[in-house]
């Protein structure tokens, strides 16, 4: 009798969650590394492209955010059935040893290696392609990335519509606190949107780290980017995902990327901010947000990206194209 009921018991048993596995591929001077989380029978595979600066593949950075968005999405895609490799961008984190200089990369860059993690996601996971899910700069790089064989297609969360110039310029003017840096911010976005670096050595010490002369290669090439003209120019199916609660990239951005693919398909989700997370309205728990990672990630988000890549499934060899 115990024993037919232990065996009842490991009959109900709750299946172990999946477990992360580190992978890697090659990288221009070193290994590119990532994690690799993927349920038993995975029905489709994403790769989950980090925002701007030093974001690692969990979405955290070096202060803020601490929100763990990237890993909880993750950990949500994989519940639904969908495996997901979160990456640490060339020059950064265990990626370190790819790129002598982190700051010497190019959006053409991120998105060569995007591209890369795709084909090595649909081969390891045993999938014709890799969807790419661009998280704030990271859709950028995701929009860059383009029709690549391997790419299923895009998945844009929370991602800039305009170039990126406009996106900081009017970040800034959010804030009146700002208003006294605004000359010197403008100036400094208008030269390097011209191509131009400037010196920054007698601006605000804010300025001279946002606009810090070791980045500025890289945010003439950024401010190069259009990412309306980038979504135009895809083939496969895109969603476009946008809290209404974002403070750093708003709904107008994500009308931006719909009106330069009108194939896309757009999901606003109110209340959530631009980590995923949902917040009470005010200002204050906006900002908090970002530094609680266990606040869970907003289902909204994971079910929208979940419901869409059932909806779009890929077969081997026969690209989608709209």
């Amino acid at each position: 009798m115990r024993l037919a009921l232990f065996a009842l018991l490991l009959s109900l048993a709750t299946p172990a969650a999946a477990q992360d596995r580190e992978v890697s591929i090659a990288g221009p001077q070193g290994a590119l590394h990532g994690a690799l989380l993927a349920p038993p029978g995975a029905k489709a595979v994403v790769v989950i492209i980090p925002g701007s600066g030093a974001i690692n593949r969990d979405g955290d950075g070096p202060v803020l955010p601490r929100a763990q968005s990237y890993k909880l999405l993750a950990e949500g895609l994989a519940a639904r059935g969908i495996a997901s490799v979160r990456i640490d961008k060339r020059g950064l984190y265990s990626s370190a040893a790819a790129i002598a200089d982190p700051n010497k990369v190019t959006i053409g860059d991120y998105a060569a290696d995007a591209r890369a993690w795709a084909a090595f996601a649909a081969k390891e996971t045993g999938h014709p392609c890799a969807w790419l899910l661009g998280h704030s700069e990271g859709g950028v790089v995701a929009l860059a990335a383009g029709n690549a064989p391997a790419i299923c297609g895009q998945l844009l969360v929370s991602s800039p519509g305009r170039p990126m110039a406009e996106v900081i310029r009017a970040q800034l003017r959010a804030n009146p606190a700002n208003a006294p840096l605004l000359p010197d911010a403008d100036r400094a976005l208008d030269a390097l949107a011209a191509g131009k670096t400037i010196d920054v050595a007698g601006f605000h010490p804010a300025l001279q780290q946002l606009f810090n002369p070791a980045v500025q290669g890289l945010l003439i090439d950024e401010f190069r980017q259009n990412p309306r003209e980038l979504a135009a120019a895809l083939k496969g199916p895109v969603l476009i995902v946008q809290g209404q609660a974002d403070l750093q990239v708003t709904p107008a951005d994500a009308a931006a990327l719909k009106g330069g693919a009108p194939f896309a398909e757009l999901l606003l989700v109110p209340g959530v901010n631009h980590v995923l997370k949902h917040v009470d309205g005010t200002q204050g728990d906006n900002i908090a947000s970002y530094s609680i990672p266990d606040r869970p990630i907003a289902t909204e988000v994971v079910e929208g990206i979940a419901d869409f890549i059932a909806r779009h499934p890929r077969e081997q060899g026969k690209p989608v194209l709209n």
